[in-house]
């Protein structure tokens, strides 16, 4: 669904808000809402900014993994998706992979990216060419 992420966010605040201070609480429902666009949040302190690039970095983790544990990946999405008729799917998931692809990097600490970007450039590199030969 659109609305995971979301959805997650606000399962967490609901769950947590007895546990946890407010403003880790807050925190918390950011880094979620943050992994619908992979995009770093505004307005993070400098901690919390080097928290949020390792936490997104993680998140994406899998694109960086061994080519038969991301192929494992890929099988699993086009599981999730099965209701999703093939002409529509792999249009859609090149393009979604191909955005990925297209950013000047993938990672956002440098932890992640030394270890994960040039795996994940080969296996993106993979799942947008097989996808566009099933189109």
């Amino acid at each position: 669904s659109a609305e995971n992420e979301e959805l997650s966010a606000q399962l967490a605040e609901a769950s947590l808000a007895a546990i946890l201070p407010s403003e880790t609480l807050a925190f918390v429902a950011t880094l979620i809402r943050a992994t619908a666009k992979h995009a770093m949040p505004d307005g993070l302190t400098v901690d919390e900014a080097h928290d949020a690039a390792h936490f997104l970095d993680m998140d994406l983790s899998v694109l960086g993994a061994d080519p038969d544990v991301f192929s494992h990946y890929e099988n699993n999405i086009r599981s999730e998706y099965a209701h999703v008729p093939e002409a529509l799917f792999w249009p859609a998931r090149a393009a979604v992979l191909t955005r990925f692809r297209d950013r000047v990097r993938l990672y956002f600490s440098d932890w992640g990216y030394a270890r994960f970007e040039d795996k994940a450039r080969d296996n993106l590199d993979r799942s947008i060419a097989a996808a566009l030969e099933r189109q």
